[in-house]
């Protein structure tokens, strides 16, 4: 029943994503290209709406019992994706869409899905009593936000969110945890359908309607992982996201810049370069780096000492940095 449920998903998908495409031109979702963009023509977006729609139908047919147990996470999950749409159609103030993902945090919470114990730091519990909510606030905004970054190449946001979804699958399948392998694999199979259209030359881009919703969902599949898996781990898991934002956001601040200005100093961007302009080759490097990260992350006991699993995750953002750092200057980029 689960394998025909992702099937048919993958090929509501397929074409629903299609449908959105041939409209995007008279919804005036479409994407123009600026001094940022690695595109050159007008291309339509908000492929977000054909798969997310496509996960909307096909999980409540397949699995009822799971989203009526579930019922404040699918509502938080469908916010996040109608704010998504609404800057799709006319770029929606950053303070609105905040506003909408830290409400849907908190319908996490009604849903038992809450940040509330960091693990145990040199032998030390780390417990965060009343800044459980406001800590998963913090998390769950700073990634979803994070993937919508990693969102600047074709077929780049679309692989590594299957990548770090398989992840969860595999984990959901390991401990027989039916909420983790349904909504993780509802979304690889939507998203692969996705990359029929993202592939380089993508026909259609995501959106923020696709990538604020795959955010948020990995953000959700996440916290619920904590049952099995420390949580520094998460940081590896998803970790080129996390990585490339971090990375941004120190070099903008040591420049004396905003730290959320916008420049062409993402990872992808020095990658890309590094290829000679080739965005299969970079998604598909950076695809395999964060599937070494993600199964590295899964392979942290839920017992380990999270205090050295942080050291280790600093000290790769510092290898990072560096590593980045040096192309920067090679490829004399202005960062």
């Amino acid at each position: 029943m689960m394998l025909s449920g992702f099937f048919f998903a993958f090929l509501l998908s397929a074409a629903l994503i299609g449908y959105v495409r041939s409209k995007a031109e008279k919804w005036g979702m479409v994407d123009i290209p600026n001094d940022r963009s690695s595109h050159t023509d007008r291309t339509p977006r908000s492929a977000g709406i054909g798969f997310f729609m496509a996960a909307a139908v096909v999980l409540p047919l397949f699995n009822p019992a799971l989203v009526f147990s579930h019922l404040w996470a699918f509502t938080a999950i469908f916010l996040v994706f109608i704010v998504g749409v609404l800057d799709d159609h006319h770029n929606t103030s950053p303070n609105t869409k905040f506003f909408v993902i830290i409400l849907s945090t908190v319908f996490l919470y009604f849903d038992g899905l809450l940040i509330d114990d960091l693990g145990t730091f040199w032998g030390i519990q780390l417990s965060l009593g009343w800044l459980a909510l406001p800590f998963t606030v913090f998390a769950v905004t700073g990634f979803t936000n994070a993937l919508n970054l990693a969102d600047g190449l074709d077929g780049l946001a679309g692989t590594l969110s299957i990548v770090i979804l398989l992840g969860f699958f595999t984990l959901g399948y390991t401990h027989g945890d039916d909420f983790m392998m349904s909504l993780s694999g509802m979304f690889i199979a939507v998203v692969l359908a996705f990359l029929l259209y993202n592939w380089h030359p993508a026909s259609i881009f995501m959106g923020d309607s696709g990538s604020l919703t795959l955010g948020f969902v990995i953000s959700l599949l996440a916290i619920h992982s904590l049952k099995y898996l420390p949580a520094v781990s998460i940081l590896f898991v998803a970790a080129i996201p996390i990585l490339d934002t971090l990375v941004v956001m120190i070099r903008r601040k040591r420049k004396g810049r905003s730290m959320f200005s916008a420049d062409r100093c993402h990872i992808h961007h020095i990658m890309r370069h590094f290829f000679a302009k080739d965005t299969p080759r970079t998604v598909l490097f950076l695809g395999i780096l964060q599937a070494i990260y993600t199964f590295t992350g899964l392979q942290l006991g839920k017992t380990s000492d999270e205090g050295y699993l942080l050291m280790l995750f600093i000290l790769n953002v510092a290898m990072v940095y560096l590593f980045l750092g040096a192309m920067i200057k090679r490829q004399k980029r202005d960062c």
